[in-house]
């Protein structure tokens, strides 16, 4: 292709990039117009790469890498801004977030560990209890997977180490299923975020109360301990996500059922995040370090006691803004 051809077929593609480059550098760029910045940086790229290689003159080439180094520029100074809002979020936003919203976070949490631990209690007591809420195969399988004799963790057979990843991917569909369960069946106003943190509370109580009364909790509290302070942090923030929802739509106030559901909306998903977060956490310590059977089990306690007072100090005191001396 003719160099005057190329240029005219994409010549109002390169006025457009640099008037948004303009834009961004003078931070008059609105939202929308950045959406397309990327795929036109690309296309910019594609041809510089094609006009140098067809030997194009050093007069369209070298506006082309103007333009080019430019967008990388900004290209970099977007990635910046969106690690800095993230890592914002994660140290100070969603803290302060989960103690705004203290309310829910309360109640979600004494529906899901209150109906944990009674019905492990319950079952500790009463084994034969297990068995109204937990087939006799599902039983048999925990049995499995936590017996001391079997010299695994977590997992029905032996697996190598580099097996770990498989499970990682496993756990975190499998934990981010029941978050988003329990988070969007608040929808149905509120009930559905109820029954599924009470749901899955007796369903892992009846399973630590099972385990821990057949003589299985020198395994299954080692195996479970660490990961747990995440994970079941976040079956209980995920319930106070959904029951912000169901609320909107028991109590909208003066808005209309729609606005205040949009608007709570807009919270509970911000929550959500946090949550896909700790999950992530969750299923990599359950992955790498839960499932290791040569720590002691006081290592084991000791760690897991101090990622749960990690959790509980970084949604109680992370974010605060220190007060000015007087």
């Amino acid at each position: 292709m003719k160099q005057s051809l190329f240029e005219s077929r994409h010549q109002a593609q390169w006025q457009h990039f640099a008037q948004l480059l303009e834009q961004l550098e003078q931070g008059r760029a609105k939202a929308e117009q950045c959406q397309t910045f990327v795929q036109d940086y690309r296309r910019l790229c594609q041809h510089l790469a094609l006009a140098q290689e067809r030997g194009y003159s050093s007069y369209l080439i070298d506006p082309l890498q103007q333009l080019a180094l430019r967008g990388h520029q900004q290209l970099y100074r977007r990635r910046t801004a969106i690690s800095a809002n993230v890592l914002g979020f994660l140290l100070a936003s969603f803290p302060r977030l989960v103690r705004q919203e203290w309310r829910l976070v309360t109640i979600a949490s004494l529906l899901f560990f209150v109906s944990l631990l009674g019905i492990g209690l319950l079952v500790y007591l009463y084994p034969e209890l297990v068995y109204s809420l937990i087939s006799q195969q599902q039983v048999g399988e925990m049995r499995g997977m936590y017996d001391p004799a079997a010299g695994h963790l977590g997992r029905a057979v032996e697996r190598a180490s580099s097996e770990d990843w498989v499970m990682f991917g496993y756990y975190i569909m499998h934990n981010i299923g029941i978050a988003f369960q329990t988070f969007a069946s608040g929808l149905l106003f509120g009930l559905g975020s109820v029954f599924f943190l009470v749901f899955n509370g007796l369903i892992i109580g009846a399973i630590a109360g099972h385990l821990t009364q057949i003589g299985f909790g020198q395994t299954f509290w080692p195996f479970v301990i660490g990961h747990g302070a995440f994970e079941l942090t976040a079956i209980a923030l995920s319930g106070a996500a959904g029951l912000k929802l169901g609320w909107a739509l028991i109590a909208p106030g003066r808005l209309s059922r729609g606005e205040a559901l949009l608007q709570a909306a807009r919270i509970s998903v911000q929550l959500v995040y946090g949550v896909i977060v700790f999950l992530l956490i969750a299923a990599f310590i359950e992955a790498y370090w839960s499932s290791m059977t040569w720590p002691a089990p006081w290592v084991k306690y000791s760690v897991g006691a101090a990622l749960w007072a990690l959790v509980l100090s970084y949604l109680g005191l992370a974010g605060r803004v220190p007060h000015a001396p007087e």
